[in-house]
Protein backbone atom coordinates (compact mmCIF):
# COMPACT_ATOMS: atom_id res chain seq x y z
CA UNK A 1 0.00 0.00 0.00
CA UNK A 2 1.39 3.37 -0.98
CA UNK A 3 1.65 6.21 1.53
CA UNK A 4 0.13 9.64 0.97
CA UNK A 5 1.21 11.61 -2.06
CA UNK A 6 4.39 13.45 -1.27
CA UNK A 7 3.21 16.62 -2.95
CA UNK A 8 0.02 17.04 -0.96
CA UNK A 9 -0.23 20.03 1.38
CA UNK A 10 -1.36 17.77 4.23
CA UNK A 11 1.65 15.48 3.87
CA UNK A 12 4.07 18.42 3.70
CA UNK A 13 2.65 19.78 6.95
CA UNK A 14 2.55 16.54 8.92
CA UNK A 15 5.23 14.60 7.06
CA UNK A 16 6.00 11.16 8.40
CA UNK A 17 3.17 11.32 10.94
CA UNK A 18 0.93 10.25 8.02
CA UNK A 19 3.34 7.57 6.79
CA UNK A 20 1.78 4.26 7.87
CA UNK A 21 4.81 2.04 7.39
CA UNK A 22 7.18 4.45 9.08
CA UNK A 23 4.85 4.75 12.07
CA UNK A 24 4.71 0.95 12.44
CA UNK A 25 8.47 0.66 12.09
CA UNK A 26 9.03 3.56 14.47
CA UNK A 27 6.80 1.98 17.12
CA UNK A 28 8.64 -1.33 17.00
CA UNK A 29 12.03 0.34 17.14
CA UNK A 30 10.89 2.52 20.06
CA UNK A 31 9.90 -0.52 22.10
CA UNK A 32 13.16 -2.23 21.23
CA UNK A 33 15.14 0.87 22.26
CA UNK A 34 13.57 0.79 25.73
CA UNK A 35 14.45 -2.89 26.08
CA UNK A 36 18.02 -2.27 24.97
CA UNK A 37 18.41 0.46 27.57
CA UNK A 38 17.18 -1.96 30.24
CA UNK A 39 19.68 -4.66 29.25
CA UNK A 40 22.43 -2.08 28.75
CA UNK A 41 22.24 -1.49 32.50
CA UNK A 42 21.16 -4.98 33.59
CA UNK A 43 23.94 -6.96 31.90
CA UNK A 44 26.85 -4.99 33.44
CA UNK A 45 25.06 -5.09 36.79
CA UNK A 46 24.71 -8.85 36.40
CA UNK A 47 28.46 -9.05 35.96
CA UNK A 48 29.28 -6.71 38.87
CA UNK A 49 26.67 -7.69 41.46
CA UNK A 50 25.99 -11.35 40.71
CA UNK A 51 29.26 -12.59 39.21
CA UNK A 52 31.57 -10.11 41.04
CA UNK A 53 33.47 -9.11 37.88
CA UNK A 54 36.77 -7.26 38.17
CA UNK A 55 37.87 -4.16 36.25
CA UNK A 56 39.67 -6.37 33.74
CA UNK A 57 36.63 -8.60 33.24
CA UNK A 58 34.40 -5.57 32.69
CA UNK A 59 36.86 -4.32 30.09
CA UNK A 60 36.67 -7.70 28.33
CA UNK A 61 32.87 -7.66 28.47
CA UNK A 62 32.82 -4.24 26.85
CA UNK A 63 35.33 -5.42 24.25
CA UNK A 64 33.31 -8.57 23.46
CA UNK A 65 30.26 -6.58 22.40
CA UNK A 66 32.23 -4.36 20.02
CA UNK A 67 34.76 -6.89 18.68
CA UNK A 68 32.35 -8.00 15.91
CA UNK A 69 32.87 -4.64 14.21
CA UNK A 70 36.47 -5.73 13.58
CA UNK A 71 35.61 -9.35 12.71
CA UNK A 72 32.62 -9.00 10.37
CA UNK A 73 32.18 -5.25 9.98
CA UNK A 74 33.26 -5.05 6.35
CA UNK A 75 31.59 -8.29 5.29
CA UNK A 76 28.28 -7.17 6.76
CA UNK A 77 28.02 -4.35 4.24
CA UNK A 78 28.42 -6.77 1.35
CA UNK A 79 25.70 -9.03 2.79
CA UNK A 80 23.33 -6.12 3.31
CA UNK A 81 23.75 -4.87 -0.26
CA UNK A 82 23.10 -8.37 -1.67
CA UNK A 83 19.72 -9.05 0.00
CA UNK A 84 16.48 -7.28 0.82
CA UNK A 85 16.98 -5.41 4.08
CA UNK A 86 13.57 -5.94 5.77
CA UNK A 87 13.71 -9.78 6.03
CA UNK A 88 17.29 -9.49 7.23
CA UNK A 89 16.25 -7.05 9.98
CA UNK A 90 13.47 -9.39 11.09
CA UNK A 91 15.96 -12.23 11.46
CA UNK A 92 18.40 -10.01 13.35
CA UNK A 93 15.75 -9.00 15.89
CA UNK A 94 14.61 -12.59 16.46
CA UNK A 95 18.22 -13.70 16.94
CA UNK A 96 18.82 -10.99 19.51
CA UNK A 97 15.64 -12.02 21.35
CA UNK A 98 16.88 -15.62 21.63
CA UNK A 99 20.35 -14.60 22.81
CA UNK A 100 19.07 -12.19 25.44
CA UNK A 101 16.56 -14.76 26.62
CA UNK A 102 19.40 -17.18 27.35
CA UNK A 103 20.68 -14.99 30.22
CA UNK A 104 17.63 -15.14 32.51
CA UNK A 105 17.20 -18.82 31.61
CA UNK A 106 20.78 -19.62 32.68
CA UNK A 107 20.34 -17.58 35.85
CA UNK A 108 17.19 -19.50 36.79
CA UNK A 109 19.12 -22.76 36.29
CA UNK A 110 22.05 -21.39 38.33
CA UNK A 111 24.38 -21.86 35.36
CA UNK A 112 25.18 -18.25 34.47
CA UNK A 113 28.86 -17.35 34.10
CA UNK A 114 31.07 -14.59 32.75
CA UNK A 115 31.90 -16.85 29.81
CA UNK A 116 28.24 -16.88 28.80
CA UNK A 117 28.06 -13.10 29.11
CA UNK A 118 31.12 -12.80 26.86
CA UNK A 119 29.56 -15.15 24.28
CA UNK A 120 26.18 -13.42 24.34
CA UNK A 121 27.83 -9.99 24.12
CA UNK A 122 29.85 -11.07 21.08
CA UNK A 123 26.91 -12.76 19.35
CA UNK A 124 24.52 -9.87 19.99
CA UNK A 125 27.24 -7.46 18.88
CA UNK A 126 27.56 -9.42 15.63
CA UNK A 127 23.84 -9.09 14.98
CA UNK A 128 24.01 -5.38 15.84
CA UNK A 129 26.75 -4.91 13.22
CA UNK A 130 24.61 -6.50 10.51
CA UNK A 131 21.38 -4.94 11.76
CA UNK A 132 22.73 -1.40 11.92
CA UNK A 133 24.11 -1.56 8.39
CA UNK A 134 20.77 -2.95 7.19
CA UNK A 135 18.67 -0.42 9.13
CA UNK A 136 20.61 2.58 7.83
CA UNK A 137 20.32 1.22 4.28
CA UNK A 138 16.60 0.33 4.69
CA UNK A 139 15.47 3.73 5.99
CA UNK A 140 15.94 5.67 2.70
CA UNK A 141 13.83 3.03 0.91
CA UNK A 142 11.15 3.26 3.60
CA UNK A 143 10.75 7.06 3.78
CA UNK A 144 12.50 8.44 0.72
CA UNK A 145 15.78 10.33 0.68
CA UNK A 146 14.23 13.75 1.19
CA UNK A 147 12.80 12.64 4.55
CA UNK A 148 16.07 11.34 5.98
CA UNK A 149 16.68 14.16 8.45
CA UNK A 150 13.06 14.06 9.64
CA UNK A 151 13.04 10.27 10.05
CA UNK A 152 16.41 10.17 11.80
CA UNK A 153 15.26 12.95 14.14
CA UNK A 154 12.06 11.07 15.02
CA UNK A 155 14.04 7.91 15.75
CA UNK A 156 16.27 9.99 18.01
CA UNK A 157 13.19 11.20 19.89
CA UNK A 158 12.41 7.54 20.55
CA UNK A 159 15.92 7.14 21.90
CA UNK A 160 15.28 10.02 24.28
CA UNK A 161 12.17 8.35 25.64
CA UNK A 162 14.07 5.07 25.93
CA UNK A 163 16.90 6.73 27.83
CA UNK A 164 14.39 8.18 30.31
CA UNK A 165 12.31 5.04 30.73
CA UNK A 166 14.89 2.29 30.11
CA UNK A 167 17.55 2.89 32.77
CA UNK A 168 14.97 3.83 35.40
CA UNK A 169 12.95 0.73 34.61
CA UNK A 170 16.13 -1.32 34.44
CA UNK A 171 17.35 -0.11 37.82
CA UNK A 172 14.02 -0.90 39.44
CA UNK A 173 13.77 -4.32 37.80
CA UNK A 174 17.29 -5.17 38.91
CA UNK A 175 16.45 -4.14 42.46
CA UNK A 176 13.13 -6.00 42.51
CA UNK A 177 13.75 -9.06 40.33
CA UNK A 178 17.59 -9.32 39.99
CA UNK A 179 19.64 -8.21 37.01
CA UNK A 180 19.38 -11.36 34.84
CA UNK A 181 15.59 -11.36 34.97
CA UNK A 182 15.56 -7.70 33.88
CA UNK A 183 17.33 -8.76 30.67
CA UNK A 184 14.17 -10.69 29.69
CA UNK A 185 12.49 -7.34 29.01
CA UNK A 186 14.97 -6.75 26.18
CA UNK A 187 14.27 -10.18 24.70
CA UNK A 188 10.57 -9.34 24.53
CA UNK A 189 11.27 -5.92 23.00
CA UNK A 190 13.20 -7.46 20.10
CA UNK A 191 10.16 -9.60 19.30
CA UNK A 192 8.08 -6.40 19.18
CA UNK A 193 10.56 -4.86 16.72
CA UNK A 194 10.36 -7.97 14.50
CA UNK A 195 6.55 -7.80 14.50
CA UNK A 196 6.69 -4.14 13.48
CA UNK A 197 8.91 -4.99 10.52
CA UNK A 198 6.58 -7.83 9.51
CA UNK A 199 3.71 -5.32 9.30
CA UNK A 200 5.57 -2.96 6.93
CA UNK A 201 4.09 -3.13 3.41
CA UNK A 202 6.19 -0.64 1.47
CA UNK A 203 8.30 -2.48 -1.12
CA UNK A 204 12.02 -1.90 -1.19
CA UNK A 205 14.13 -1.92 -4.35
CA UNK A 206 15.55 -5.35 -5.20
CA UNK A 207 19.26 -6.00 -4.71
CA UNK A 208 21.51 -6.03 -7.72
CA UNK A 209 21.40 -9.26 -9.73
CA UNK A 210 24.24 -11.66 -9.01
CA UNK A 211 25.58 -11.15 -12.54
CA UNK A 212 26.21 -7.46 -11.82
CA UNK A 213 28.11 -8.00 -8.58
CA UNK A 214 31.83 -8.12 -8.15
CA UNK A 215 33.73 -10.40 -5.83
CA UNK A 216 33.43 -9.97 -2.08
CA UNK A 217 36.87 -8.37 -1.95
CA UNK A 218 35.97 -5.98 -4.79
CA UNK A 219 32.75 -4.93 -3.07
CA UNK A 220 34.49 -4.44 0.28
CA UNK A 221 37.09 -2.28 -1.46
CA UNK A 222 34.34 -0.24 -3.14
CA UNK A 223 32.70 0.40 0.24
CA UNK A 224 35.98 1.49 1.81
CA UNK A 225 36.80 3.73 -1.13
CA UNK A 226 33.44 5.46 -0.68
CA UNK A 227 34.63 6.55 2.77
CA UNK A 228 38.33 7.09 2.19
CA UNK A 229 37.81 8.90 -1.11
CA UNK A 230 35.51 11.57 0.35
CA UNK A 231 37.31 14.01 2.69
CA UNK A 232 34.06 14.78 4.53
CA UNK A 233 33.36 11.16 5.32
CA UNK A 234 37.03 10.51 6.05
CA UNK A 235 37.21 13.16 8.78
CA UNK A 236 33.87 12.13 10.28
CA UNK A 237 35.22 8.59 10.46
CA UNK A 238 38.43 9.70 12.20
CA UNK A 239 36.39 11.68 14.72
CA UNK A 240 34.13 8.70 15.31
CA UNK A 241 37.04 6.29 15.78
CA UNK A 242 38.72 8.62 18.29
CA UNK A 243 35.48 9.18 20.16
CA UNK A 244 34.69 5.48 20.25
CA UNK A 245 38.09 4.44 21.59
CA UNK A 246 37.78 6.73 24.58
CA UNK A 247 34.02 7.17 25.17
CA UNK A 248 32.48 3.90 23.99
CA UNK A 249 35.60 1.89 24.78
CA UNK A 250 37.32 3.08 27.95
CA UNK A 251 34.51 4.98 29.64
CA UNK A 252 31.58 2.74 28.70
CA UNK A 253 33.37 -0.45 29.78
CA UNK A 254 34.11 0.97 33.24
CA UNK A 255 31.06 3.18 33.80
CA UNK A 256 28.98 0.74 35.86
CA UNK A 257 31.82 -0.50 38.06
CA UNK A 258 32.99 3.12 38.51
CA UNK A 259 29.51 4.24 39.58
CA UNK A 260 28.91 1.28 41.89
CA UNK A 261 32.34 0.78 43.50
CA UNK A 262 33.99 4.22 43.35
CA UNK A 263 30.97 6.47 43.82
CA UNK A 264 28.81 3.97 45.71
CA UNK A 265 25.53 4.18 43.79
CA UNK A 266 22.80 1.59 44.15
CA UNK A 267 21.24 0.04 41.00
CA UNK A 268 18.23 2.36 41.29
CA UNK A 269 20.47 5.43 41.67
CA UNK A 270 22.56 4.35 38.70
CA UNK A 271 19.39 3.96 36.66
CA UNK A 272 18.34 7.46 37.73
CA UNK A 273 21.72 8.89 36.69
CA UNK A 274 21.54 7.31 33.25
CA UNK A 275 17.89 8.30 32.82
CA UNK A 276 18.91 11.95 33.24
CA UNK A 277 20.23 11.75 29.69
CA UNK A 278 16.70 11.23 28.40
CA UNK A 279 15.46 14.83 28.68
CA UNK A 280 18.72 15.92 27.08
CA UNK A 281 18.22 13.51 24.18
CA UNK A 282 14.67 14.80 23.73
CA UNK A 283 15.98 18.36 23.52
CA UNK A 284 18.75 17.28 21.17
CA UNK A 285 16.35 15.35 18.93
CA UNK A 286 14.00 18.33 18.69
CA UNK A 287 16.92 20.60 17.82
CA UNK A 288 18.65 18.10 15.51
CA UNK A 289 17.23 19.55 12.31
CA UNK A 290 17.38 23.17 13.53
CA UNK A 291 20.92 23.56 14.84
CA UNK A 292 22.63 22.64 11.53
CA UNK A 293 20.36 25.10 9.71
CA UNK A 294 21.21 27.85 12.20
CA UNK A 295 24.99 27.40 12.52
CA UNK A 296 25.85 25.07 9.62
CA UNK A 297 26.26 21.32 9.28
CA UNK A 298 30.02 21.23 9.94
CA UNK A 299 29.99 23.56 12.96
CA UNK A 300 27.07 21.63 14.44
CA UNK A 301 29.02 18.37 14.34
CA UNK A 302 32.21 19.96 15.69
CA UNK A 303 30.54 21.81 18.56
CA UNK A 304 28.44 18.81 19.57
CA UNK A 305 31.55 16.63 19.78
CA UNK A 306 33.13 19.27 22.02
CA UNK A 307 30.05 19.26 24.25
CA UNK A 308 30.27 15.46 24.37
CA UNK A 309 33.84 15.67 25.66
CA UNK A 310 32.85 18.19 28.32
CA UNK A 311 30.03 15.90 29.45
CA UNK A 312 32.55 13.10 30.07
CA UNK A 313 34.71 15.46 32.18
CA UNK A 314 31.69 16.06 34.40
CA UNK A 315 31.32 12.29 34.87
CA UNK A 316 35.02 11.88 35.67
CA UNK A 317 34.86 14.73 38.20
CA UNK A 318 32.05 12.99 40.11
CA UNK A 319 34.63 10.83 41.92
CA UNK A 320 35.93 13.91 43.74
CA UNK A 321 32.51 14.77 45.21
CA UNK A 322 30.49 13.52 48.16
CA UNK A 323 27.91 10.84 47.18
CA UNK A 324 24.81 13.08 46.85
CA UNK A 325 26.72 15.60 44.72
CA UNK A 326 28.41 12.81 42.76
CA UNK A 327 24.98 11.55 41.70
CA UNK A 328 24.02 15.07 40.61
CA UNK A 329 27.27 15.33 38.62
CA UNK A 330 26.60 12.04 36.84
CA UNK A 331 23.08 13.21 36.02
CA UNK A 332 24.43 16.50 34.67
CA UNK A 333 27.01 14.72 32.53
CA UNK A 334 24.39 12.40 31.07
CA UNK A 335 22.06 15.33 30.37
CA UNK A 336 24.78 17.17 28.41
CA UNK A 337 25.63 14.00 26.52
CA UNK A 338 21.95 13.56 25.75
CA UNK A 339 21.74 17.01 24.16
CA UNK A 340 24.91 16.63 22.09
CA UNK A 341 24.70 13.15 20.58
CA UNK A 342 21.32 13.35 18.77
CA UNK A 343 22.33 16.58 17.02
CA UNK A 344 25.69 15.09 16.06
CA UNK A 345 24.29 11.71 15.00
CA UNK A 346 21.30 12.94 13.02
CA UNK A 347 23.51 15.43 11.19
CA UNK A 348 26.31 13.05 10.27
CA UNK A 349 24.11 10.02 9.48
CA UNK A 350 21.83 12.12 7.25
CA UNK A 351 24.86 13.53 5.45
CA UNK A 352 26.26 10.03 4.90
CA UNK A 353 22.95 8.72 3.57
CA UNK A 354 22.49 11.72 1.27
CA UNK A 355 25.89 11.55 -0.44
CA UNK A 356 25.89 7.78 -1.03
CA UNK A 357 24.02 5.97 -3.85
CA UNK A 358 21.48 3.33 -2.76
CA UNK A 359 23.51 0.43 -4.16
CA UNK A 360 26.41 1.41 -1.86
CA UNK A 361 24.46 2.30 1.29
CA UNK A 362 24.98 -1.04 3.03
CA UNK A 363 28.70 -1.11 2.32
CA UNK A 364 29.17 2.56 3.16
CA UNK A 365 27.41 2.18 6.50
CA UNK A 366 29.24 -1.04 7.30
CA UNK A 367 32.62 0.38 6.27
CA UNK A 368 32.27 3.58 8.27
CA UNK A 369 31.07 1.69 11.32
CA UNK A 370 33.93 -0.78 10.95
CA UNK A 371 36.46 2.05 10.83
CA UNK A 372 34.77 3.89 13.70
CA UNK A 373 34.07 0.94 15.97
CA UNK A 374 37.13 -1.26 15.48
CA UNK A 375 38.76 0.94 18.13
CA UNK A 376 36.10 0.14 20.77
CA UNK A 377 37.34 -3.30 21.92
CA UNK A 378 40.87 -1.94 22.13
CA UNK A 379 39.57 0.99 24.17
CA UNK A 380 37.61 -1.34 26.46
CA UNK A 381 40.69 -3.47 27.16
CA UNK A 382 42.82 -0.34 27.61
CA UNK A 383 40.27 0.99 30.08
CA UNK A 384 40.47 -2.22 32.10
CA UNK A 385 44.27 -2.11 32.13
CA UNK A 386 44.44 1.57 33.11
CA UNK A 387 41.70 1.16 35.71
CA UNK A 388 43.50 -1.78 37.30
CA UNK A 389 46.89 -0.06 37.28
CA UNK A 390 45.98 3.52 38.20
CA UNK A 391 42.41 3.43 39.48
CA UNK A 392 39.03 4.03 37.92
CA UNK A 393 39.00 7.87 38.31
CA UNK A 394 42.25 8.14 36.32
CA UNK A 395 40.90 5.89 33.57
CA UNK A 396 37.69 7.91 33.35
CA UNK A 397 39.64 11.18 33.14
CA UNK A 398 41.84 9.88 30.32
CA UNK A 399 38.67 8.78 28.52
CA UNK A 400 37.21 12.28 28.89
CA UNK A 401 40.35 13.94 27.47
CA UNK A 402 40.33 11.65 24.44
CA UNK A 403 36.63 12.21 23.82
CA UNK A 404 37.18 15.96 23.77
CA UNK A 405 40.16 15.67 21.41
CA UNK A 406 37.98 13.80 18.88
CA UNK A 407 36.44 17.17 17.96
CA UNK A 408 39.72 18.33 16.37
CA UNK A 409 39.00 16.33 13.21
CA UNK A 410 35.68 18.11 12.74
CA UNK A 411 37.15 21.59 12.99
CA UNK A 412 39.28 20.91 9.90
CA UNK A 413 38.10 22.74 6.75
CA UNK A 414 36.58 19.81 4.79
CA UNK A 415 33.94 19.35 7.52
CA UNK A 416 33.87 22.79 9.14
CA UNK A 417 32.98 24.51 5.85
CA UNK A 418 29.86 22.38 5.21
CA UNK A 419 26.96 24.72 5.79
CA UNK A 420 23.95 22.82 4.37
CA UNK A 421 23.08 19.17 3.88
CA UNK A 422 24.08 18.01 0.38
CA UNK A 423 21.29 17.18 -2.04
CA UNK A 424 20.54 13.44 -2.03
CA UNK A 425 22.13 11.35 -4.78
CA UNK A 426 20.53 8.35 -6.46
Amino acid sequence: MRGPKRGSLRFRRRGLLLHRDFLIYWTGESISSIGSQVSGLAIPLTAVLLLHASEGQMGLLGAASSLPFAVIGLLSGVWVDRVRRRPLLIGVNLGQAALMGSIPLAALLDRLSMVQLYVVAFAVGSLVVVGTAAYQAFLPALVGRRRLVESNAKLQISESVAIVVGPSLGGLLVQWLTAPIAVAVDAISFIAAALGLLAVRRPEPPPRPAAERGSVVTEIREGLQTILGDPRLRLITLAGATHNFFANGMIAALYVIYAVQTIGLSPAELGLALAAGGPGVLIGAVLASRVPKRIGVGPAMAHMQTLTGLSRFVVAAAATLAPPFALVALMGGEFLLGVARPIFNVTQVSLRQAVTPDRLLGRMNASIRFLMWVSVPVGGIAGGVVGTAFGLPVAMTIGAVGTLLAAIWLYLPSVWRIRVQPKPVR
